[in-house]
Protein backbone atom coordinates (compact mmCIF):
# COMPACT_ATOMS: atom_id res chain seq x y z
CA UNK A 1 0.00 0.00 0.00
CA UNK A 2 2.87 2.36 0.78
CA UNK A 3 4.46 1.83 -2.62
CA UNK A 4 1.12 2.35 -4.35
CA UNK A 5 0.57 5.64 -2.52
CA UNK A 6 4.05 6.85 -3.39
CA UNK A 7 3.63 6.05 -7.08
CA UNK A 8 0.16 7.62 -7.21
CA UNK A 9 1.36 10.87 -5.66
CA UNK A 10 4.58 10.99 -7.66
CA UNK A 11 2.58 11.15 -10.90
CA UNK A 12 1.00 14.40 -9.62
CA UNK A 13 4.27 15.94 -8.48
CA UNK A 14 4.71 18.33 -11.45
CA UNK A 15 1.04 19.35 -11.30
CA UNK A 16 1.24 20.40 -7.66
CA UNK A 17 4.53 22.19 -8.21
CA UNK A 18 2.81 24.36 -10.84
CA UNK A 19 -0.41 24.89 -8.87
CA UNK A 20 1.35 25.49 -5.56
CA UNK A 21 3.91 27.95 -6.90
CA UNK A 22 1.21 29.83 -8.84
CA UNK A 23 -1.07 30.03 -5.81
CA UNK A 24 1.76 31.30 -3.62
CA UNK A 25 2.77 34.00 -6.10
CA UNK A 26 -0.83 35.09 -6.67
CA UNK A 27 -1.47 35.26 -2.92
CA UNK A 28 1.36 37.78 -2.69
CA UNK A 29 -0.06 39.80 -5.56
CA UNK A 30 -3.43 39.90 -3.83
CA UNK A 31 -1.90 42.08 -1.13
CA UNK A 32 -1.08 44.55 -3.90
CA UNK A 33 -4.73 44.48 -4.98
CA UNK A 34 -5.93 45.14 -1.42
CA UNK A 35 -3.46 48.01 -1.13
CA UNK A 36 -4.82 49.42 -4.38
CA UNK A 37 -8.34 49.22 -2.96
CA UNK A 38 -7.39 51.16 0.16
CA UNK A 39 -5.20 53.74 -1.61
CA UNK A 40 -7.52 54.41 -4.52
CA UNK A 41 -10.00 56.39 -2.42
CA UNK A 42 -12.71 55.36 -4.89
CA UNK A 43 -13.98 52.25 -3.16
CA UNK A 44 -14.80 53.16 0.41
CA UNK A 45 -16.02 49.78 1.54
CA UNK A 46 -16.54 48.71 5.10
CA UNK A 47 -14.74 45.87 6.80
CA UNK A 48 -17.62 43.53 5.98
CA UNK A 49 -17.35 44.34 2.27
CA UNK A 50 -13.60 43.73 2.13
CA UNK A 51 -14.03 40.55 4.16
CA UNK A 52 -16.68 39.36 1.72
CA UNK A 53 -15.05 40.25 -1.61
CA UNK A 54 -11.35 40.88 -0.97
CA UNK A 55 -9.92 38.72 1.79
CA UNK A 56 -11.43 35.41 0.54
CA UNK A 57 -9.19 35.56 -2.54
CA UNK A 58 -6.11 35.30 -0.31
CA UNK A 59 -7.72 32.39 1.53
CA UNK A 60 -8.47 30.56 -1.74
CA UNK A 61 -4.90 30.98 -2.96
CA UNK A 62 -3.54 29.82 0.39
CA UNK A 63 -5.93 26.84 0.38
CA UNK A 64 -4.68 25.78 -3.06
CA UNK A 65 -1.09 26.18 -1.86
CA UNK A 66 -1.86 24.14 1.27
CA UNK A 67 -3.47 21.33 -0.73
CA UNK A 68 -0.48 21.27 -3.09
CA UNK A 69 1.91 21.08 -0.13
CA UNK A 70 -0.13 18.32 1.55
CA UNK A 71 -0.26 16.22 -1.60
CA UNK A 72 3.47 16.73 -2.16
CA UNK A 73 4.35 15.40 1.31
CA UNK A 74 5.93 11.92 1.54
CA UNK A 75 2.84 9.99 2.60
CA UNK A 76 3.23 6.24 3.17
CA UNK A 77 -0.51 5.58 2.83
CA UNK A 78 -3.46 7.40 1.29
CA UNK A 79 -5.74 7.07 4.32
CA UNK A 80 -4.19 9.86 6.42
CA UNK A 81 -3.86 11.98 3.31
CA UNK A 82 -7.58 11.64 2.72
CA UNK A 83 -8.36 12.70 6.29
CA UNK A 84 -6.20 15.83 6.03
CA UNK A 85 -7.67 16.79 2.64
CA UNK A 86 -11.21 16.32 3.97
CA UNK A 87 -10.42 18.53 6.98
CA UNK A 88 -9.13 21.24 4.63
CA UNK A 89 -12.37 20.99 2.69
CA UNK A 90 -14.48 21.27 5.84
CA UNK A 91 -12.59 24.35 7.03
CA UNK A 92 -12.89 25.96 3.61
CA UNK A 93 -16.60 25.20 3.34
CA UNK A 94 -17.30 26.69 6.77
CA UNK A 95 -15.30 29.76 5.83
CA UNK A 96 -17.32 30.09 2.61
CA UNK A 97 -20.52 30.13 4.67
CA UNK A 98 -19.08 32.96 6.77
CA UNK A 99 -18.17 34.83 3.59
CA UNK A 100 -21.74 34.41 2.32
CA UNK A 101 -23.06 35.84 5.58
CA UNK A 102 -20.76 38.86 5.30
CA UNK A 103 -21.81 39.43 1.70
CA UNK A 104 -25.46 39.46 2.75
CA UNK A 105 -24.84 41.83 5.67
CA UNK A 106 -22.73 44.45 3.87
CA UNK A 107 -24.47 47.43 2.24
CA UNK A 108 -21.64 49.04 0.26
CA UNK A 109 -21.96 46.91 -2.87
CA UNK A 110 -24.89 45.09 -4.43
CA UNK A 111 -23.64 41.79 -5.92
CA UNK A 112 -24.94 40.60 -9.27
CA UNK A 113 -25.38 36.99 -10.41
CA UNK A 114 -21.78 36.72 -11.61
CA UNK A 115 -20.55 37.82 -8.17
CA UNK A 116 -22.62 35.18 -6.39
CA UNK A 117 -21.29 32.49 -8.73
CA UNK A 118 -17.60 33.37 -8.48
CA UNK A 119 -17.46 34.54 -4.87
CA UNK A 120 -19.83 32.03 -3.28
CA UNK A 121 -20.94 29.07 -5.43
CA UNK A 122 -17.64 28.03 -7.02
CA UNK A 123 -15.55 28.26 -3.82
CA UNK A 124 -18.16 26.18 -1.96
CA UNK A 125 -18.09 23.67 -4.81
CA UNK A 126 -14.30 23.44 -4.65
CA UNK A 127 -14.23 22.88 -0.88
CA UNK A 128 -17.09 20.37 -1.09
CA UNK A 129 -15.06 18.52 -3.74
CA UNK A 130 -12.13 18.35 -1.32
CA UNK A 131 -14.39 16.80 1.32
CA UNK A 132 -15.68 14.24 -1.17
CA UNK A 133 -12.16 13.47 -2.38
CA UNK A 134 -10.95 12.93 1.18
CA UNK A 135 -13.69 10.34 1.71
CA UNK A 136 -12.86 8.62 -1.59
CA UNK A 137 -9.12 8.19 -1.02
CA UNK A 138 -9.48 4.73 0.51
CA UNK A 139 -11.87 3.11 -2.02
CA UNK A 140 -11.02 5.15 -5.17
CA UNK A 141 -7.58 6.76 -4.80
CA UNK A 142 -7.10 7.55 -8.49
CA UNK A 143 -10.45 9.33 -8.78
CA UNK A 144 -9.83 11.12 -5.50
CA UNK A 145 -6.52 12.51 -6.74
CA UNK A 146 -8.20 13.89 -9.87
CA UNK A 147 -10.91 15.51 -7.76
CA UNK A 148 -8.33 17.11 -5.46
CA UNK A 149 -6.36 18.42 -8.44
CA UNK A 150 -9.48 19.87 -10.03
CA UNK A 151 -10.58 21.52 -6.77
CA UNK A 152 -7.15 23.10 -6.20
CA UNK A 153 -7.06 24.41 -9.76
CA UNK A 154 -10.60 25.78 -9.41
CA UNK A 155 -9.59 27.71 -6.29
CA UNK A 156 -6.71 29.29 -8.20
CA UNK A 157 -9.00 30.27 -11.10
CA UNK A 158 -11.57 31.70 -8.69
CA UNK A 159 -8.93 33.82 -7.00
CA UNK A 160 -7.59 35.08 -10.34
CA UNK A 161 -11.05 36.00 -11.63
CA UNK A 162 -12.10 37.75 -8.42
CA UNK A 163 -8.85 39.71 -8.14
CA UNK A 164 -9.09 40.84 -11.78
CA UNK A 165 -12.75 41.73 -11.33
CA UNK A 166 -11.84 43.86 -8.31
CA UNK A 167 -9.12 45.71 -10.22
CA UNK A 168 -11.46 46.39 -13.15
CA UNK A 169 -14.18 47.64 -10.79
CA UNK A 170 -11.73 50.04 -9.14
CA UNK A 171 -10.46 51.24 -12.53
CA UNK A 172 -13.96 51.93 -13.88
CA UNK A 173 -15.02 53.62 -10.64
CA UNK A 174 -11.91 55.81 -10.70
CA UNK A 175 -12.54 56.86 -14.32
CA UNK A 176 -16.15 57.74 -13.48
CA UNK A 177 -15.07 59.77 -10.48
CA UNK A 178 -12.47 61.63 -12.53
CA UNK A 179 -15.05 62.42 -15.22
CA UNK A 180 -17.52 63.64 -12.60
CA UNK A 181 -14.86 65.84 -11.00
CA UNK A 182 -13.88 67.26 -14.40
CA UNK A 183 -17.52 68.00 -15.23
CA UNK A 184 -18.02 69.72 -11.86
CA UNK A 185 -14.89 71.82 -12.36
CA UNK A 186 -15.98 72.80 -15.85
CA UNK A 187 -19.41 73.79 -14.56
CA UNK A 188 -17.87 75.94 -11.85
CA UNK A 189 -15.57 77.66 -14.35
CA UNK A 190 -18.34 78.26 -16.89
CA UNK A 191 -20.62 79.76 -14.25
CA UNK A 192 -18.64 83.02 -13.71
CA UNK A 193 -18.09 83.36 -17.45
CA UNK A 194 -21.82 83.13 -18.12
CA UNK A 195 -22.54 85.67 -15.39
CA UNK A 196 -19.96 88.11 -16.83
CA UNK A 197 -21.40 87.72 -20.32
CA UNK A 198 -24.93 88.35 -19.06
CA UNK A 199 -23.79 91.49 -17.24
CA UNK A 200 -22.09 92.77 -20.38
CA UNK A 201 -25.25 92.20 -22.42
CA UNK A 202 -27.36 94.10 -19.90
CA UNK A 203 -25.05 97.10 -20.13
CA UNK A 204 -25.08 97.26 -23.93
CA UNK A 205 -27.85 98.90 -26.02
CA UNK A 206 -29.24 97.31 -29.22
CA UNK A 207 -26.86 99.36 -31.39
CA UNK A 208 -23.90 97.77 -29.65
CA UNK A 209 -22.77 100.90 -27.82
CA UNK A 210 -22.18 100.53 -24.12
CA UNK A 211 -24.79 102.10 -21.91
CA UNK A 212 -23.77 105.05 -19.73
Amino acid sequence: MGETATLALKEWESFYVIVGSSAGALAGLQFVVLTLILDSGVVRGSGETISAFGSPNVVHFCAALLVAAICSAPWHSLGPLGVVVALCGVCGFVYSILVLRRALLQNDYKPVLEDWIWHEVLPMLAYAALIAAGLLFAPLPVDALFIVGGAALLLVFVGIHNAWDTVMYITVARVREQKAAAAATQAMESGPRTASLSAAVRHTDPSGAPKE
